[in-house]
């Protein structure tokens, strides 16, 4: 059952509701939600409820009507993050905001084969190892692994690359060896998804765990397994959809991505894919690794072998380096359409800066790393929170600000860490404000980029219609997001700081004849309904947001550096030309010439100097570049030939 508590509760109350709990043999999880505090309680003896209603402190009691009780959305509504530790003291998060890739090869054969995967894998931006050391093979003839021995080259590659490792465990009796040998991630075989004693042994573990889905399982009964990890004692399992079998021939298995959005409403687990044993077959797999992050799966499990025609098992269907590089670039693009973010590995020289930060806070008994802060304009619900949210997960506090200029002066007072400004929209064009702040605070950098997709809905007080509707609140980019709207209903507008700032206001009011337009999540937080969704003029509309940083703040270099998870490939740069015939042509030679594909250029007039202009670029730095820093810092230098005034606001990676 899930009691849900009176937003007053004492903490004697709920001591109190506890206790009766407890004495019914109940096991307890308490969740802290956004608007009120729950407690999760599973147990096997039948109780009525009412004993419990009655309780001070408690709001309501909903029964959990599902045969599986923790893995069910009614035990947790909130989504589950399962994180995995790495060796550069990363937290690699399934199940956040950022899409995560497993890869490496189906079984461990050597030393260097491990190594040649593990880099392979890496450089093209997985964020776990695969390796099996023990393989449950249908023929005993077949390949069985090297057992202990691979378990020592399979932690040996993920370390040296920063990857936490993930093996198959086919029986009870390997735990003590893999523990000893460091698996981070156990994965449970779709031959072993009802090993029920396997499973309890494993949640006892308290260590994370990816559940295949049998190969004739349905979804209930796959939950039913995630129940008796969950009831043993982790909270850490990850569901993975493999295929099913089915009279399909063509390929190995059945991919069954109907099961992700199916179990996004059911479960609060996170879900990834592995199209690999799905297909069978190497060329068939890409398609459907795309398919399944379409369809809202956390991440995918793939084959990668640097040889496959020398696998020693599965070879048909291992991907060759390239191709998994494929796939993880075709997933850059596709993560903005769905709100996400790939996750990427810290870079090795990040890691020994923040071990320099650890060393120095151990010093003190009393310091204690400081989560990082980073300011948006606007109030909570806006883009620019949900962008934060995006790029730094939840290592960030989201600051709010009245304005983009106190943005800019908050980060060069060194009051937050970072801020989070927006530089263009897909639809309604370029923020000229930001522009132009960046001509100005000469002490800022951008240290980093991400791109969202901006999705507006109409909110409103409750009782009002699109019909009593006469007034509309919100940033003057939203509204012209929504201009075709706007007109069709004959609103008027009115602008405002940020979208949740009109959304905040239009609650204030309470007047049916205002609404706002925000995202539809202000709705929850402002307490107000969804009139109209979906009503921005253009369905392909995505807003891309620079993230700021000072020059001079004491420790700012090191605090940049351990954003850069993964290669930089993007540089900005301001600059003027000359007063002369032909200054931009000359300044717009040196970019070819340096193969630099400009895929932004604004002008933006400097105050005092008429017609005088700033030329702002954003330039994509060729992957064959060993050092992008350099590469662009020695353009700089060719660039003084034909200009004058240039700053190199950052080299950054997006």
């Amino acid at each position: 059952m899930v009691i849900v508590l009176k937003n007053d509760a004492s903490e004697s109350e709920k001591k109190n509701i506890k206790s009766l709990l407890k004495s019914k043999s109940f096991k307890i999880n308490e969740v802290k939600g956004e608007e009120s505090t729950i407690l999760a309680a599973v147990g096997k003896l039948a109780m009525d409820t009412r004993e419990v209603e009655v309780l001070p402190g408690v709001e309501k009691v909903v029964p959990i009507s599902k045969p599986y009780k923790m893995a069910s959305r009614e035990f947790k509504p909130e989504n589950t993050i399962v994180e995995v530790p790495n060796n550069r003291g990363q937290i690699i998060r399934v199940g956040g905001s950022r899409l995560v890739s497993i890869g490496g090869p189906c079984a461990v054969e050597s030393r260097e084969q491990m190594l040649e995967a593990a880099q392979a894998v890496a450089q093209a931006g997985a964020t776990m190892l695969r390796g099996g050391a023990y393989k449950p093979r249908t023929s005993p003839y077949s390949f069985q692994g090297l057992g202990e021995e691979g378990l020592k080259y399979l932690k040996e590659a993920g370390d040296k690359y920063g990857l936490p490792v993930v093996t198959e465990i086919v029986a009870a009796e390997h735990i003590p060896v893999m523990e000893n040998n460091g698996v981070d991630v156990y994965q449970v075989g779709a031959r072993n998804m009802q090993n029920f004693e396997l499973l309890k042994r494993l949640g006892k573990l308290g260590k994370p765990v990816i559940l295949k889905r049998g190969l004739c399982a349905t979804i209930q009964e796959w939950l039913m397994s995630a129940e008796y990890l969950l009831s043993s004692g982790t909270e850490k399992v990850i569901l993975c959809e493999r295929g099913i079998r089915t009279y399909e021939t063509a390929t190995r298995n059945t991919l069954d991505l109907s099961s992700v959005p199916v179990l996004r409403s059911l479960t609060h687990l996170p879900i990834i894919v592995d199209p690999s044993h799905a297909l069978g077959v190497r060329d068939k797999i890409p398609p459907m690794a795309l398919a399944a992050i379409a369809a809202g799966a956390d991440g995918i499990i793939v084959e990668v072998h640097c040889h496959p025609e020398q696998a020693l098992s599965d070879a048909a269907q291992a991907l060759y380096p390239a191709q998994f590089d494929k796939i993880m670039r075709d997933i850059e693009a596709l993560a903005p359409v769905i709100g996400k973010e790939v996750a990427h590995i810290r870079a090795a020289e990040n890691h020994e800066a923040q071990d320099e930060q650890t060393s120095e806070n151990l010093k003190s008994e009393s310091a204690k790393p400081q989560k990082l802060k980073c300011a948006f304009s606007g109030k909570k619900g806006a883009y620019a929170e949900q962008a934060i949210f995006n790029y730094f997960d939840d290592t960030a506090e989201a600051v709010e600000t009245n304005s983009f200029d106190e943005i800019f002066q908050e980060v060069v007072d060194g009051k937050v860490d970072f801020g989070m400004i927006p530089i263009e929209n897909s639809t309604a064009g370029s923020i000229y404000n930001n522009y132009d702040n960046l001509t100005r605070y000469e002490d800022i950098s951008i240290a980093g980029a991400v791109t969202i997709r901006i999705e507006h809905s109409l909110l409103a007080p409750k009782g009002a219609t699109i019909e009593s509707v006469k007034n509309v609140y919100s940033h003057p980019q939203g509204l012209a997001q929504c201009s075709s709207f706007i007109k069709k209903h004959k609103l008027h507008c009115v602008d405002t700081v940020s979208t949740a700032t009109g959304a905040e206001l239009v609650a204030e009011k309470n007047d049916i004849s205002c609404a706002a337009i925000a995202n539809a999540r202000n709705a929850k937080i402002y307490g107000l309904q969804v009139l109209a969704q979906g009503i921005e003029n253009n369905p392909t509309n995505y807003t891309r947001f620079v993230i700021i940083a000072a020059n001079h703040v004491k420790g700012m270099e090191k605090k940049i550096k351990q954003l850069g998870e993964k290669k930089p490939n993007r540089a900005s740069i301001l600059f003027t030309t000359k007063n002369e015939a032909g200054a931009l042509f000359d300044a717009l030679g040196i970019f070819k010439e340096a193969n630099l594909s400009m895929n932004r250029l604004e002008s933006r007039p400097i105050a005092g100097k008429p017609w005088k202009y700033w030329f702002y670029s954003d330039v994509v730095i060729p992957q064959e570049a060993k050092n992008p820093v350099k590469y662009v810092e020695d353009f700089t230098e060719k660039l003084k030939t034909a200009a004058e005034d240039i700053r190199l606001l950052g080299v950054y990676a997006e």
